[in-house]
């Protein structure tokens, strides 16, 4: 019995010593399968990686940053516009502008992302569509992520709408002025911009618009001039003398400080406006424009600084030797809107003009919108508390064309290209604004009541005063 236990005892241990061998084997299988498995499923995701980095390999970091930040600097000039317009205006009304200014932004972001892009920069010749939102839009840039040109883009839609708010000051019915924001960045501004920056008709021609003197400022500031004819001047801004005549009275802003601390805030975000345009930081420049191709981006992009710093200097010198000499004293409004016409002027043309040239459009924007303010105010009766469509409207008329007259020969551009391109932006922008207003004030009522004017809309429009 001992023996025949001790055989069962032997087969026993055998057989679980090849059934443990058997299981380490399969296990050893099992890992080499799955290890197998695992590094087919790598290959596969490191393919998939590498078809995305060669789908986007065209995007530079470099660009992207430098962009996003230019970006930046464009929206942080809304502040500086709401402190202009707020400094120049009075104290019953700052709530209101203030409001409007960051309804400006808010409701530009939202319909510039719904519609606006995708009518700015699908495809077409008049108007674009790509479908709603920017999804189905081809990236414009491909070196910047569509994103970063989106949000780029966006601030600028922006500008456009902001211009508008300050000829119309201190008498416009909020809620309307939320109506006619929406169509400006919805309609009036993306289309326009399709036209030069979209690959439109006025592209097709030769066009040139670098940064926005007629497809932001231009085109706000026509729209501006539109709202205030309809509108009519502020109680109290003209009476009637003993011969019949209109007199223009003053009607003095609450705060200089303010408003000249929003044109320092202007001047530092207009350098990421205009030298931002490059939309790239690395690589030589379009063949199409500054120096004809010679130049890398950066030496560009410096060119562009100093051409919008100068311009921006001579207009300052210009208005204030223009109201000493015309006025008796030196006017710091009139100083600080010199330098706005110099900007807006050296906008169209800053990539394209040497310094000099800079210069002397900077002098010319800014004895225009000299001339041009008393021009409105005086003679024509349409009242602008800030002088935006002298600013905007008329320095950036004068800009572009100035931008055929001064750019570098190897350019190409021309006088008479500018002259229609301005033309159909300036037509275009003050007619749709006409229709539009004419359109508000007759349905709903575009102006507030007398009493509510007289009493400020802070209250009457908000609930709640700026100062208390």
């Amino acid at each position: 019995m001992k023996r025949i236990f001790k055989h069962i005892t032997k087969v026993a241990a055998t057989v679980l010593a090849l059934s443990m061998f058997a299981g380490s084997a399969f296990a050893q299988d099992s890992t080499a399968t799955t290890e197998c498995a695992a590094a087919a499923e790598a290959v596969a995701e490191t393919s998939a990686v590498e078809a995305v980095i060669e789908a986007v390999s065209d995007i530079n970091p470099v660009d992207t940053i430098w962009v996003l930040l230019a970006a930046m600097l464009v929206f942080f000039m809304q502040p500086g516009f709401a402190l202009v317009e707020a400094g120049m205006t009075r104290t019953k009304n700052t709530a209101n502008i203030l409001m409007k200014n960051f309804m400006d932004f808010s409701v530009g972001s939202v319909l510039y992302w719904f519609l606006g892009f995708s009518i700015m920069f699908g495809a077409g010749s008049f108007l674009g569509w790509d479908g709603f939102g920017i999804i189905g839009v081809e990236n414009p840039c491909p070196n910047l992520p569509k994103e970063c040109y989106f949000i780029f883009q966006t601030v600028f839609c922006a500008t456009a709408a902001t211009i508008v708010s300050g000829a119309m000051a201190e008498r416009t019915k909020f809620s309307m002025y939320l109506l006619y924001s929406i169509i400006i960045s919805a309609f009036i501004y993306p289309i326009q911009g399709h036209w030069s920056w979209g690959g439109g008709w006025l592209s097709e021609m030769g066009f040139h618009d670098f940064a926005g003197s007629a497809v932001v400022h231009s085109c706000g500031g026509f729209i501006a001039l539109a709202g205030a004819i309809v509108l009519g001047p502020r109680l109290g801004k003209y009476s009637k003398t003993a011969d019949g005549k209109l007199r223009s009275n003053a009607i003095p802003g609450h705060s200089l400080t303010l408003a000249a601390l929003g044109v320092w805030i202007l001047w530092m975000g207009w350098f990421g406006f205009n030298p931002g345009s490059t939309v790239a930081a690395t690589g030589s420049v379009d063949p199409d424009c500054y120096g004809g191709g010679i130049l890398e981006n950066m030496s560009a992009m410096s060119h562009i600084f100093v051409t919008t710093n100068i311009a921006a200097a001579v207009g300052a010198l210009v208005a204030l030797i223009y109201t000493w000499l015309v006025y008796g004293k030196p006017s710091l409004s009139m100083v600080c809107n010199g330098i706005l016409a110099g900007l807006v002027g050296i906008t169209a043309g800053c990539d394209c003009v040497p310094i000099w040239a800079a210069a002397v459009i900077g002098a010319i924007a800014s004895i225009v919108m000299c001339f041009c303010v008393n021009f409105f105010d005086t003679k024509l009766h349409i009242d602008d508390p800030v002088g935006a469509v002298s600013v905007h409207g008329m320095a950036g008329f004068t800009g572009t064309l100035l931008t055929g007259v001064f750019a570098y020969a190897e350019c190409g551009y021309s006088f008479t290209t500018q002259l229609i391109g301005e033309l159909a932006i300036a037509g275009w922008s003050f007619g749709c604004g006409l229709i539009v207003f004419l359109a508000i004030k007759y349905i709903f009522g575009l102006r507030v009541e007398s009493r509510i004017e007289e009493e400020g809309l802070d209250i009457y429009e908000h609930g709640e005063s700026a100062y208390n």
